[in-house]
């Protein structure tokens, strides 16, 4: 259960209305996390960036090896609406996020984002080398942002505790010996 309420259109003031309908208009919906940001607008923007990182990477990467990425941090993170999300997309993309059949960089930049969840201090020379070879400095650099505002993402959802949005839940992960449909 969700540690704060989300926001709520209707008896939200005009900023927040207008950070909804554009949330709609551009995605469909507002999402759990979104609905919980808005309750502050200058952190729901700072956590947007996000996107405009986003649109700098996948130039470089490709869609499916971000969303491959974003999986890697969020499962590193344990942060389970970042993870079901991306595991969502892989899906609906006729994926098996458990066992996808990964490119050299695409086997790179998992290895990197568990390493960046999981232990950041210590990402290993290997690593560091594959990134070097593969990537300019400056696609490394914004490669490291937008890591970072993944986690910062994977972070608030899970300090937050903010509920999985519906649409998600058939795209948990069931874990073995699980016997619900």
């Amino acid at each position: 259960m969700s540690l704060l309420p989300m926001t709520d259109y209707e008896t939200s003031g005009d900023e927040v209305r207008r950070e909804y309908e554009d949330q709609i208009q551009k995605n469909g919906r507002v999402t759990n996390m979104k609905r919980t940001l808005l309750h502050n607008v200058p952190s729901f923007h700072a956590y947007m960036e996000w996107y405009t990182l986003r649109d700098q990477v996948v130039p470089f990467i490709g869609d499916r090896a971000l969303s491959l990425f974003c999986y890697a941090i969020s499962t590193g993170n344990q942060c389970l609406i970042c993870s079901v999300f991306f595991r969502k997309i892989l899906i609906d993309s006729g994926e098996n996020p458990d066992q996808p059949n990964l490119t050299e960089t695409e086997t790179l930049l998992m290895d990197f984002g568990r390493e960046l969840a999981t232990d950041p201090a210590n990402i290993s020379d290997e690593i560091y080398g594959k990134l070097q070879a593969n990537f300019t400095t400056e696609q490394i650099v914004t490669l490291i942002a937008f890591a970072g505002i993944m986690a910062a993402t994977n972070l608030f959802n899970t300090v937050a505790r903010v509920d999985l949005d519906e649409v998600l839940y058939p795209y948990v992960k069931k874990e073995e010996g699980d016997t619900d449909a």
